[in-house]
């Protein structure tokens, strides 16, 4: 009787045990992503990890500290899932290399690349920014740009995200009160699309972009340089030693900047024969696009060779900054701990172009009471 006894206490405790197991098992499996990313890494209580999803079964997810897309989980030509976008498994890690400048993902704002000396002039009046890159400013410039603030989230449906964030009038020392709204759209033709909208009480510029670190091997423990690029672009605004537009509009015809014509990035990166190159570090860039504002029709591809899988790019805007990763160093600890090389991956941020507030030439960046900012970027995934 006492060794049944025994016997059926013991059943009963190993069941509960498995139990017990099998629940923190299921638990932990659903608080986790097809990319592997633990929403619970990402829970304080002003953050959180998103999740879209769509009918093919492709992934995206993203945080609301600076707005960020965090993974990109796309099919191979094998029909293998892989994640195309660099990042952190954690919400620790982006506070940290955010507050080191990092823009893994990050929605980028008021101003979307450089102000030459972070000054501009508008309706008579003056403005000095933040100073964060050489002598200029850089992607909004300070502290609580857009890349470093937490947006309001607002998860419309499994393929849809807003993000909102407000800036008063003075901050970073941009003119006027202004009220931004970013959707993410997830379509079932595989397709993340990016829509930027914003009003102002005062006149100010504005030139929101994203600044998400795209690797279509899905292995970022290495380069990417092997990767396809065609660029829909006859000429560049050219830079100066500290990477800043100097005004000067250059043809891409006969040079490394010449991707009109399907060519691995790596095959002219490091050509210094290129003063452009030279102060680029490599490609990093504004292309003046041929598209002309016409968002039906590509601006740019990037294919894997070896994955297959390829990135359509659209926009409505006059330009694109292509960086190629070249200030990527190894110091950065990415998703599932993997140390980020130099040129492991690829950005392509739509845009105004850079300092156009100082250049009256080029298409305007102001946004005045009254007028809407609005405009659309897509990024489209397929394999070949």
């Amino acid at each position: 009787m006492k060794k049944t006894l025994c016997f059926g206490l013991m059943a009963i405790a190993i069941g509960f045990g498995l139990t017990s197991c099998n629940n923190t098992a299921k638990q932990e499996s659903e608080s986790l992503t097809i990319s592997g990313l633990d929403a619970n890494n990402f829970a304080t209580d002003s953050t959180a990890l998103y999740v879209l999803t769509n009918a093919n079964g492709m992934e995206v997810c993203f945080t609301n500290f600076g707005g960020r897309i965090v993974s990109i989980m796309v099919p191979d030509k094998d029909g293998n899932m892989k994640d195309v976008c660099l990042g952190h498994d954690n919400i620790q890690d982006y506070e940290k290399y955010g507050a080191e400048g990092c823009n893994f993902g990050a929605l980028i704002g008021r101003y979307g690349n450089r102000i030459a000396k972070g000054q501009f002039s508008l309706d008579g009046e003056s403005y000095q920014l933040p100073i964060n890159n050489g002598p200029n400013s850089l992607h909004g410039g300070g502290p609580i740009a857009f890349h470093n603030r937490i947006w309001t989230a607002n998860k419309i449906d499994e393929q849809n995200l807003e993000f909102t964030t407000t800036s008063p009038d003075g901050e970073d020392g941009y003119p006027g009160n202004i009220e931004v709204k970013v959707t993410y759209t997830l379509t079932n033709e595989n397709a993340l699309q990016i829509t930027y909208e914003g009003t102002t009480d005062k006149a100010t510029v504005l030139n929101l972009t994203n600044h998400c670190y795209f690797n279509l091997s899905g292995d970022a423990s290495t380069d990417c340089l092997d990767e396809i690029l065609w660029l829909d672009a006859d000429s560049i605004t050219a830079v100066d030693a500290d990477v800043a537009v100097t005004g000067e509009v250059l043809a891409v015809e006969g040079t490394p900047f010449d991707f009109r014509t399907p060519t691995a990035v790596g095959d002219r990166i490091d050509d210094t024969s290129s003063e452009q190159i030279e102060n680029g570090k490599g490609y990093d860039h504004n292309w003046i696009l041929n598209t002309k504002g016409d968002i039906t029709k590509p601006f740019g591809t990037l294919y894997d060779p070896n994955t297959g899988i390829v990135m359509d790019m659209y926009t409505d805007q006059p330009g694109v900054q292509f960086y190629a990763g070249n200030f990527l160093d190894g110091s950065f600890v990415g998703k599932k701990g993997v140390l980020y090389p130099r040129r492991s991956a690829f950005c392509f941020e739509s845009q105004h172009y850079p300092d156009s507030p100082n250049h009256p030439e080029w298409p305007s960046t102001t946004l005045r009471p009254g007028e809407k900012y609005l405009t659309t970027t897509i990024y489209k995934f397929s394999t070949k």
